[in-house]
């Protein structure tokens, strides 16, 4: 098994991008939804990574070389049923949707060929990132059940971006390790508000229910982390914002990179809550410099959860204490 990363994006978008940075209007073509952004990310961290995705119709036709230029290994299976997209204007510096398109619900024969697919490729990969369909409609939530099932009972560690009925299904199959915002919990009715107390409790009850390790983004607040059966904060640097959008995407795939390439939990949340740090600093979802996510890695500090801030722990000192634990 190589140390790679398989995401399973089983309905990209075309993003069309309409924006004015000086005098001139421009317009940009991007292929988007949260497992490209994810898989954009994990290679820019420099760890390969497999995109499975189904394209169909007249925008599948424009996202394919669109993703094939993303660098990952791309595969594909191609769909009579057409792929989904948006328009957004950006020209007043501010992101207005003016026009959506979801996209069909795969069919069934299409979800079985897209299933064997991505069980193919991460049953040789060191960790499968399953990501959100867009909207839930799309891919029924049992695709995910059994592809977790198949994909962790035979040796691939299996990281999940998902909520509503997509989460409920996987932590059914059991998740190495799962990524979730505090608005998707509150949302959904996992948690009865934002409290911490209260997010607490849900990590507690998520581990219980299937996920080894958790991590609940909370956005301007430090995330909160479930490891080895201890709640930590996750402290990381506070940067000028200038697209909030993608940095939950970019958490996920720090995470997975890290892991893929034999780096232990605690530098794995570390590393995507830096990268999570600096692509909201840009424009571009999934994206940021390498080199700057990893001087703004040893920025990130765990505390255990209560811990004042001057006592908490060093990188060093995290990593001997995982060791003897």
């Amino acid at each position: 098994m190589s140390g790679h990363v398989m995401v399973f994006a089983p309905a990209p978008q075309l993003t069309v991008t309409i924006d004015q940075p000086a005098d001139e209007t421009e317009i940009h073509l991007h292929p988007g939804g949260q497992g490209v952004w994810q898989a954009r990310m994990i290679k820019c961290l420099g760890t390969r990574v497999v995109l499975c995705a189904g394209l169909g119709g007249e925008i599948g036709q424009v996202l394919e070389p669109l993703l094939a230029s993303e660098g990952v290994d791309l595969r594909v299976i191609h769909r009579e049923s057409s792929s989904g997209g948006y328009v957004h204007d950006r020209r007043d510096g501010t992101r207005t949707e003016i026009a959506e398109a979801t996209g069909h619900p795969l069919t069934r024969h299409e979800l079985d060929e897209l299933y064997n697919l991505a069980l193919g490729e991460g049953l040789g990969a060191a960790v499968s990132v399953l990501s959100g369909p867009g909207h839930p409609a799309l891919v029924a939530p049992d695709i995910y059940r059994r592809l977790a099932a198949d994909l962790g009972s035979n040796g691939s560690r299996v990281v999940a971006d998902l909520s509503g009925p997509h989460l409920a299904a996987v932590l059914d199959s059991g998740l190495h390790f799962l990524k979730i915002s505090h608005e998707e919990l509150v949302r959904d009715g996992w948690a009865a508000n934002d409290s911490e107390d209260e997010l607490v409790r849900v990590l507690r009850a998520l581990h219980t229910d299937g996920a080894d390790s958790v991590v609940v983004s909370r956005a301007e607040k430090p995330a909160l982390l479930l490891m080895d059966g201890e709640v930590f904060t996750v402290d990381m640097p506070r940067l000028q914002v200038a697209d909030a959008r993608g940095a939950g995407d970019s958490m996920t795939a720090g995470v997975a990179a890290v892991l893929a390439g034999g780096g232990d939990l605690a530098l794995a949340v570390r590393t995507g809550a830096a990268a999570g740090a600096l692509n909201v600093t840009r424009h571009g979802l999934g994206t940021g410099r390498p080199e700057a996510i990893t001087e703004l890695v040893e920025r990130v500090r765990l505390a255990p959860l209560g811990t004042d801030r001057q006592d908490r722990m060093t990188p060093d000192e995290l990593a001997q204490r995982t060791m003897t634990a």
